[in-house]
């Protein structure tokens, strides 16, 4: 088995927390650095964000002395955001750079709203060159298929990164039209491109796309959940390295990114200490134990978060990196609680990360959405899928319906009648998911669904 580099994000936070050159990081070492943060992050939220003066008003909050006792501090949460998002600033209004509005249905308020200070798109700006130098070095070019365009968005602050590794970052948006990508791709002389996993995939599936074989070296796949088949088809297709990244606005845009061992995300654990809780009893829960990501900011001016609870499902893996890190590394993310879909009786459960190991392991299947109605009692599960081949719809909607039979929860529940799937087929001539956001399944029935992991 060949060697794995070090991930380049320990030697960077080694020397963000004051070790020298000469000395290895230590989880210990690391450990008193975040103790002494948090603290830190506790008086400056405490003193100046509304919000965090009343929520911890009552509690007799003096110097935390262990990172066990953060446990012991509320959470905060996407409807505290979207109440009263101004609340949680610990600055001036006319220090805030950047503001970032968040439409979301995981709220019955108002839009979430996060601000950032220059300061704070710095250490973005930070973590971006040096997670980038994993993939890429000094005269190479790179693709940026993500929001660009206004100041402090994650293309502009990749670029800006990029520039500080002698790499031409180049802003494209978005995948519109897989066509026209490929060709923009190729035009650019991309060595490597950086975006959504269904969108790079409609690049990658499409009939000029092996123009790209042995020019691409490198693909980062961020914003969304990753199937592990869309990096898969993209390895197979390209011949390349396909890394993936972990992260959201509120957390500054950057969360953690893999190495070459391709095993989890390496964390950001300079600027963010990560938790893993049990979503019922909203304890912390043992290293390689799934449960929900909670997060508290460490470094943040602008708008710290102290516990903040994301929804997204996943655990601390045990097993150290091949790359020999003490950094913590995070699972692949599963899913989102509330995600998991209920079907059948007795009660059974899928999620969009199953529908997406199932779907996209088909050859030809490109992109899909997927909605669940009731019909006169029985669940009607839409599937509306686009496929690289239109002349094959047939084929193609056999094989999908074989590999979502291979969904335990939906086999039983279609053989017993509670479910019937209905597959509507297009062409990559049509519509590929074009926004920035999760996907998820669209659910209509009033039914309450459950944690998905």
């Amino acid at each position: 088995m060949s060697a794995v580099p070090i991930t380049p994000l320990e030697p960077w936070i080694g020397r963000k927390i004051g070790i020298t050159r000469n000395r290895s990081l230590t989880r210990p070492q690391l450990a008193r650095y975040q103790l002494t943060a948090i603290n830190q992050t506790l008086d400056h939220a405490r003193q100046n964000s509304s919000f965090y003066r009343n929520r911890f008003a009552g509690l007799s909050l003096g110097p935390l002395t262990s990172l066990k006792e953060l446990a012991a501090l509320p959470f905060t949460t996407a409807e505290d955001l979207g109440r009263d998002p101004l609340s949680f600033l610990c600055v001036s209004r006319d220090r805030i750079a950047r503001v970032v509005t968040l439409q979301t249905s995981g709220t019955t308020n108002g839009p979430k709203r996060l601000f950032f200070t220059n300061a704070d798109l710095e250490l973005t700006v930070d973590f971006f060159y040096h997670g980038m130098t994993t993939l890429v070095s000094p005269g190479q070019r790179v693709m940026i298929l993500l929001p660009g365009n206004l100041p402090g968005s994650v293309g502009d602050l990749l670029v800006k990164a990029l520039a500080r590794l002698s790499v031409a970052g180049i802003v494209y948006g978005p995948v519109q039209d897989p066509e026209a990508t490929v060709h923009a791709a190729l035009t650019a002389r991309a060595d490597c491109l950086v975006g959504i996993p269904v969108q790079v995939l409609a690049m990658a599936c499409h009939e000029q796309a092996g123009a790209l074989v042995g020019q691409v070296k490198t693909v980062l796949l961020s914003t969304d959940y990753v199937p592990g088949v869309i990096t898969t088809r993209l390895q197979q297709v390209w011949g390349c390295q396909v890394f993936k990244h972990y992260g959201m606005t509120e957390m500054g845009l950057g969360g953690g990114v893999e190495c070459w061992a391709h095993n989890g995300y390496h964390l950001r654990e300079a600027d963010l200490l990560v938790e893993i809780i049990d979503p019922e009893t909203r304890r912390p829960v043992p290293n390689g134990t799934t449960g929900e990501i909670v997060f508290t900011t460490l470094t943040r001016e602008g708008m710290p978060l102290i516990r903040y609870r994301t929804g997204d499902i996943s655990a601390i893996k045990v097993d150290s990196c091949r790359c020999g890190t003490v950094l913590n590394t995070l699972d692949t993310v599963r899913g989102r609680l509330g995600g998991a879909i209920e079907v059948g009786h007795p009660k059974d459960y899928f999620c969009i990360g199953n529908l997406d190991e199932a779907m996209f392991s088909v050859s030809g299947v490109i992109d899909y959405s997927a909605v669940i109605d009731t019909d006169d009692d029985t669940d009607l599960l839409t599937l509306r899928v686009t496929i690289q081949k239109p002349a094959q719809y047939d084929e193609t909607e056999d094989r999908i319906r074989r590999a979502i039979w291979s969904l335990p929860a939906i086999s039983r529940a279609a053989t017993h009648g509670y479910l019937t799937v209905d597959i509507i087929l297009a062409d990559l001539r049509a519509a590929v998911s074009t926004g920035a956001g999760k996907r998820r399944i669209q659910d209509l029935r009033t039914r309450k669904n459950q944690p998905c992991g």
